[in-house]
C-alpha cells in the first residue's frame, strides 16, 4: 500500500480513453444513451483500482484496527495506517500525526471550529470567510458565533468570480482565523492560497483551507502553502464516501482538545479522569472508516499513477473547449470566469430554470448538477436562485461536452 508511485512524465500524452476504461460506470447506458457524466464536482466516479482495493480489504483483510492481537487485525491496521502515509505524501505533510481521518471535509471544518475555535477563540475575535464559500465553511462558524460570540467577516468577490486581494487585506485587521475555499465549487475560482496564507500569518491569523474541489485538479503542497489546516473529502477524489482528511500542523493539533470522546482516542480512562491518545488518534474516536481509508489510499495512488499535472492539463484544455462550446448555446450565461479557474462551469439559460435544464439533458444521458450547490449566499451575490453546473473529471471528454451542448440546444428549442 505504501509503495511510492512513479507517475509518467508531466509532458507525456494523456490518454483519456484509457483512463475511462478504468471506470466500470462508463460501460453503463443512461436512458438508452451513452453516459456523459459531468457532475464530478458533486461526487466522482470510482476506478476499478479503488473497487478492487476495498473488495480485497473486506474479503481477505478485514478486522477492526488498533485492537486485535491477531494477524488479521494487524493486517487491517497496517492497511489503514498505510493509507494515512499515502495521504501524508500526497499533501506533503511533515508527519502522519498531522493527518486526521474524518467522515468528510465538512466534519474536518466542524472539528476545527469546535476544538480549535472553542479553545483559542473568544468573543469579539474575527473569523474571515468569503462570499463564495460552501455552506460547510459558513455554518460551523455561525454556530461558533452563537456559542461564544465571534465576529464573522466576509470578503467580497468580483463580478466574474475573481478573488479580490485588496478587499481581503482590508478585512484582516483583528482576524484570528481565515477559513477559505481553495477552489470554488460553483465558480471554479482558485484562490491564491499561498499569498492568502502569508498575509494572514503576518496579521497574526491562522489559516484553514477547504480543498475538496482543489486536490482533484492540481497538486497541493501544504508545506509550500504554509496553511495551518487543510481539509478535503475522499469521494470527490475518486475514492469512497465516508472518508475525509483534516491536515493540521502538529503543534496546533497537539494543543487542541478532542472533538469527540470514545474508544481509540484515549490513553487511559477512569471514572475520575481520562487521558488522550497521541496524534492523530486523539481525533478519531470509535471504529474508523477502515475500508474507506484503504479505498482513499488506492484512489490517491491511482491519480498519482496517471500524473496530477497531466490530469490538470487535460482538464484545462477541456474546460477551454467546453467554455467555447457552451457559450454558443443561445441565451446561456456562464457564472464565473476567473483566470486560471478549475474545471467547473456554472450557467443559466435565459428561457429555462436550471432544474428543468438538468432534467431534460438527463434524457440525453447527460448528468449535471442544478440548484444552489450548497452556496446560497453566493447565489444571492450572483443574483440568481440557482444554476446548472457541469464539472469535469479526469475521464471527461470532448464528446461528453458535445453531448451536453446538443442537449442544451434542445432545451432552448423547447422553451424559447
Amino acid at each position: 500500500m505504501t509503495a511510492m508511485v512513479q507517475p509518467p512524465l508531466a509532458d507525456a500524452p494523456y490518454d483519456v480513453e484509457a483512463a475511462r476504461r478504468d471506470f466500470p460506470i462508463f460501460r453503463t447506458d443512461v436512458r438508452g444513451k451513452p453516459l456523459a457524466f459531468l457532475d464530478s464536482g458533486a461526487s466522482a466516479q470510482k476506478p476499478q483500482a479503488v473497487l478492487d482495493a476495498m473488495n480485497a480489504a473486506y474479503t481477505s483483510g478485514y478486522a477492526n484496527v488498533h485492537r486485535g492481537a491477531y494477524q488479521l487485525s494487524e493486517r487491517a491496521t497496517a492497511a489503514y495506517e498505510g493509507s494515512r502515509e499515502i495521504v501524508r505524501r500526497f499533501l506533503n505533510a511533515r508527519s502522519v500525526k498531522e493527518i486526521v481521518y474524518t467522515r468528510n471535509a465538512t466534519e474536518g471544518i466542524n472539528l476545527v471550529a469546535a476544538s480549535y475555535g472553542r479553545k483559542f477563540l473568544k468573543a469579539g475575535d474575527a473569523v474571515l470567510i468569503s462570499e463564495m464559500e460552501h455552506h460547510a465553511n459558513i455554518v460551523p462558524w455561525q454556530l461558533l458565533r452563537e456559542e461564544i460570540g465571534i465576529e464573522l467577516r466576509i470578503v467580497p468577490i468580483a463580478d466574474d468570480g475573481s478573488w479580490l486581494m485588496a478587499e481581503y487585506e482590508k478585512r484582516l485587521d483583528g482576524v484570528k482565523l481565515v477559513a477559505l475555499t481553495h477552489t470554488s465549487n460553483v465558480l471554479g475560482t482558485v484562490t491564491p492560497a499561498k499569498e492568502i496564507t502569508a498575509l494572514a500569518h503576518a496579521a497574526g491569523a491562522k489559516v484553514l483551507l477547504d480543498g475538496s474541489q482543489a486536490v482533484v485538479h492540481r497538486k497541493v503542497d501544504v508545506q509550500d502553502i504554509g496553511c495551518d489546516f487543510y481539509v478535503f473529502t475522499g469521494h470527490k477524489l475518486y475514492g469512497p464516501t465516508g472518508i475525509g482528511v483534516l491536515y493540521g500542523r502538529e503543534e496546533l493539533l497537539a494543543a487542541m482538545p478532542p472533538y469527540q470522546g470514545g474508544g481509540d482516542m484515549i490513553r487511559t480512562v477512569s471514572f475520575a479522569k481520562s487521558t488522550w491518545a497521541d496524534l492523530p488518534h486523539k481525533f478519531e474516536a470509535g471504529t474508523p472508516a477502515i475500508v474507506e481509508a484503504v479505498g482513499l489510499g488506492a484512489a490517491i495512488q491511482y491519480v498519482e499513477g496517471l500524473g496530477i499535472e497531466r490530469i490538470a492539463r487535460h482538464e484545462t484544455q477541456l474546460l477551454n473547449y467546453a467554455t467555447q462550446r457552451l457559450s454558443a448555446v443561445k441565451g446561456l450565461n456562464i457564472q464565473g470566469n476567473a483566470v486560471g479557474k478549475a474545471g467547473v462551469i456554472s450557467f443559466t439559460i435565459d428561457c429555462a430554470h436550471p432544474h428543468d435544464i438538468s432534467t431534460i439533458v438527463d434524457r440525453a444521458g447527460v448528468a449535471i448538477r442544478a440548484g444552489h450547490h450548497c452556496a446560497q449566499p453566493l447565489m444571492e451575490r450572483l443574483g440568481v436562485a440557482a444554476t446548472a453546473r457541469a464539472s469535469l473529471g479526469l475521464y471527461s471528454t470532448k464528446a461528453e461536452v458535445d453531448q451536453l451542448a446538443e442537449a442544451l440546444d434542445f432545451v432552448v428549442e423547447m422553451f424559447d
